[in-house]
């Protein structure tokens, strides 16, 4: 054989090597089959994302004109790295078989109809940074085995009918924001991913106190959502050292009791702070007013009684105060109705005397005197 047609021989092997190199592995390519498989072909219309993955063609190939236009992304190497399903309605489960993208980076379905549980084979996914699930009807517990996806970055499966969490989730050490609200949840929270900056959990049936041992080590959560639950208890002065809270939405629960540090770091972040709605008991917290950056403060409809503090007025970075639907007594501060205050909020529905029908603050009306004077004891307010 003359040394040209070997070069030409040897030429076409590796253009039909890199060929077969071009085309996404059996192991996607079966992963994706059976995904689609799991869904019924009628939930599937022809314009979705779905409706144009079409089996006889590369689904990495690119220009994608008429088959898989849209739903997936593949790498260089032509391997699955993200799969981003349309609010189409598909209406089915997950298959197992997901678990073959080995190069998932994103897994999102929200939006849609897929029920069942959670595969565990989502382990099998060492890459997975983002896994959105939300909007959707899985339900039963999450897979102690997910705990093993050291990757996982964000992990949201809100709006689903989700009853169980493992007790190792804190093994999610790469975990930033968690999102459980809107499930089925119960009991208290875990021990949670040491490393976290946001969570949710609101409108579940969780219940029992917040635990020091679920939120022990979180230096950096900033952001905590736990409202509409069955919450009871003391909100003890722990939660609000944790070093790096911005954010607190707690109500609609039913604590009773909240205890804040007589001594706050001067570089705390806390600039939110909802407790409306719940049971709390006894005098208004002076010690508020010492988080230097709080800006918003909700205790409306609790049970706090006495006068509203005078440093609840003194301070500059308050702009949204909601007092309502308390026993409080005496004046409201003065500050509050000068004309240099910005403050925005309500004081109505209360037991207060002289607030200015003229303020913003002031246009809920009080209660009456025969509720004020059952509520201290049949005593004059003071």
């Amino acid at each position: 054989m003359s040394k040209s047609r070997t070069s030409v021989f040897f030429f076409l092997f590796l253009f039909s090597l890199s060929s077969v190199q071009s085309i996404p592995p059996s192991s996607d390519i079966i992963a994706l089959q059976a995904f689609k498989a799991a869904i019924k072909p009628s939930s599937i219309p022809s314009y979705s994302c779905l409706g144009t993955w079409n089996f006889t063609t590369d689904p990495c190939s690119v220009p994608r004109v008429t088959h898989f236009t849209c739903g997936l992304s593949c790498s260089s190497g032509n391997r699955v790295t993200e799969l981003t399903l349309d609010p189409a309605g598909y209406t089915g489960t997950l298959s197992p078989l997901i678990s073959k993208l080995t190069q998932l980076v994103t897994l999102d379905l929200q939006n849609n109809n897929f029920y069942g549980p959670i595969p565990s084979s989502l382990s099998s996914l060492p890459n997975l940074k983002n896994l959105v699930l939300r909007l959707n009807s899985f339900s039963g517990s999450v897979p102690p085995s997910l705990t093993s996806l050291k990757s996982l970055l964000s992990l949201d499966i809100s709006h689903n009918l989700i009853s169980g969490l493992p007790n190792s989730m804190n093994e999610l050490t790469s975990l930033r924001r968690l999102d459980l609200s809107y499930n089925k949840l119960t009991g208290s929270l875990p021990k949670l991913p040491p490393n976290l900056l946001e969570l949710a959990a609101k409108a579940n049936s969780l219940s029992g106190s917040l635990l020091k041992s679920s939120f022990y080590g979180l230096n950096q959560l900033e952001v905590v959502e736990l409202s509409e639950n069955s919450l009871f208890g003391t909100i003890e002065t722990w939660f609000f050292q944790l070093p790096s809270l911005q954010q607190i939405d707690m109500a609609n629960n039913s604590f009773t009791l909240v205890k804040i540090p007589k001594v706050v770091d001067l570089n705390s972040d806390l600039v939110a702070v909802d407790l409306g709605f719940n049971k709390i008991e006894g005098y208004l917290p002076v010690n508020f007013a010492i988080f230097p950056r709080l800006s918003s403060l909700s205790l409306r409809y609790n049970k706090f009684r006495g006068p509203i503090p005078l440093q609840y007025s003194k301070k500059a970075t308050l702009k949204r105060l909601y007092l309502d639907g308390n026993f409080l007594n005496g004046s409201p501060p003065a500050g509050f109705f000068g004309r240099e205050t910005s403050v925005t909020g309500s004081l109505g529905d209360n037991c207060l005397q002289k607030c200015p029908i003229s303020s913003q603050l002031c246009l809920k009306s009080q209660k009456s005197t025969s509720i004020c004077q059952q509520a201290y004891g049949g005593k004059p307010k003071s």
